[in-house]
């Protein structure tokens, strides 16, 4: 079935759009006035591309048989659309947040749920106050569940997108130092996470990781104030101060040609073994939080280890590519802050012998610890046994700082096409590399290049 079809003006669309290039035909599309630019100069361009109506809040250039729906704001239209068709579609929705794994545990979980329900998920990271109402207006009609990345950037931001959302199940993977730069503290940026509650639904489920000490807080503080009746359910590793419904016990690499996890799932009383083909501990605490939560809403046991051994990486988060001569590529380079490259470093130093390089973008938004954030990145790198280790950006200078203090050959560069032709150039065979760095660094143009060399279209 098609995406849902959304009722404006007496008449039906195939969904809704706000980027004139996506057009698929039959939407409805918004022009938005942005930043950077007004959607209002791409309507001719959206409606000539199939676009079926276009939702304008000034005066436009079109053709004389357009569609156009005026509006004070379209914007707040936007909004209130999204509002009105929540009522309706999905039928119930899980709403994910946290400093790390937002991605990764929403695509695990979409995969578990997926077993028993009809199940849509948000696209990619769809999941600011643009992004989502996209990803929701845009799902199958008859959707049972969606799984929802939800994210913030700015006070006030999430709780908005959790009232749009109306959740009848949040689930708050960690608090990590992203984000200090316009937060200040961990318990600020706690705080704002926090605000994914505020839309949660009367009776509600909340799944939280009772290992994080911040949104430990958060949701005691919640379930203790009795606002909105709801049932917690906690998942974490062994000695979490908290009764856990969901843990991992016995972890160890898979061995074979696919890299991964393989560890016993403890829902409660009972345990089954799990092979997760997604490498590191940060994705077999992934894999717990989305048990928990399926375990919460029926999925049963059996169904859940199945899916989660079908598991396939998100685009940038940790897909493993094979290089000529045994090497490996790691590419992780969808965004990093110093825990998630902690954790990148640690699953890829596990991954066996041979030459280990790091590929390391500088890592935005520290705030004043910038400096030493990045240094100790790059001593982590080292002392995992990862040499050379490459530093890219201005902030990454620390980092290579860090590296070659604890004893690794370093490199540094400018930007990503700059270390891309010096990794292509001097990559050997049999050689494992990783990837990962801010999203602004652009680090998949290191992977691109790396792969074209090795002969992978």
């Amino acid at each position: 079935m098609g995406a849902t079809g959304v009722s404006m003006a007496g008449a039906v669309y195939e969904g809704v759009a706000i980027d004139s290039r996506r057009i698929r035909g039959g939407e409805l599309f918004f022009a938005l006035a942005g930043e950077q630019t007004d959607g209002h100069r791409f309507v001719t361009s959206a409606l000539r591309s199939g676009a079926a109506a276009a939702v304008v809040h000034r005066p436009v250039d079109a053709p004389s048989d357009a569609v156009l729906i005026q509006v004070e704001d379209t914007y707040q239209a936007l909004h209130d659309l999204t509002r009105a068709v929540r009522r309706q579609v999905p039928e119930r929705l899980v709403a994910i947040t946290g400093s790390a794994g937002k991605t990764s545990t929403k695509e695990l979980l979409a995969r578990v749920l997926a077993k028993r329900f009809r199940v849509a998920k948000s696209p990619g990271n769809l999941n600011n106050l643009y992004g989502f109402p996209l990803a929701l207006l845009n799902i199958p009609e008859d959707s049972e569940w969606m799984v929802a990345e939800m994210g913030m950037s700015t006070p006030g931001e999430l709780g908005q997108i959790s009232r749009l959302g109306k959740p009848e199940v949040v689930l708050l993977t960690n608090v990590r130092p992203a984000h200090l730069e316009f937060f200040g503290t961990l318990e600020a940026i706690a705080e704002a996470k926090a605000e994914i509650l505020e839309g949660l639904t009367r009776g509600g489920i909340v799944v939280a990781n009772a290992s994080d000490p911040q949104v430990r807080r958060v949701v005691r503080r919640f379930a203790d104030s009795g606002e909105v009746p709801s049932r917690v359910v906690w998942f974490g590793s062994p000695g979490a101060p908290e009764t856990l419904s969901a843990w991992a016990e016995d972890l160890a690499p898979l061995t074979g040609d696919r890299p991964g996890c393989r560890f016993r799932l403890r829902l409660g009383e009972r345990e089954i073994a799990v092979e997760l083909p997604l490498i590191g501990r940060h994705n077999v605490d992934n894999a717990v939080a989305a048990a928990a939560c399926a375990s919460a809403l029926g999925v049963p046991m059996e169904e859940i280890a199945v899916a989660l051994g079908e598991a396939e990486p998100a685009a940038g988060r940790g897909e493993v590519h094979d290089l000529p001569g045994g090497g490996r590529l790691i590419d992780d380079s969808y965004n990093s802050n110093p825990e998630a490259a902690a954790a990148a470093l640690s699953a890829v130093a596990a991954l066996g012998s041979g030459r280990r390089w790091a590929v390391l973008g500088e890592m935005r938004e520290l705030g004043p610890e910038t400096p030493r954030f990045h240094r100790e990145t790059g001593r982590h790198a080292a002392e995992a046994g990862f040499s050379p280790v490459i530093g890219v950006g201005e902030l990454a200078r620390d980092l290579v700082a860090g590296a070659k203090e604890a004893g690794a050959v370093t490199h540094w560069f400018a930007d990503a096409a700059a270390a891309a032709s010096f990794a292509a150039a001097e990559l050997g065979a049999g050689d494992t590399v990783l990837i990962k760095g801010s999203r602004g660094v652009a680090l998949e143009a290191v992977v691109e290049r790396l792969r074209l060399a090795g002969g992978e279209a």
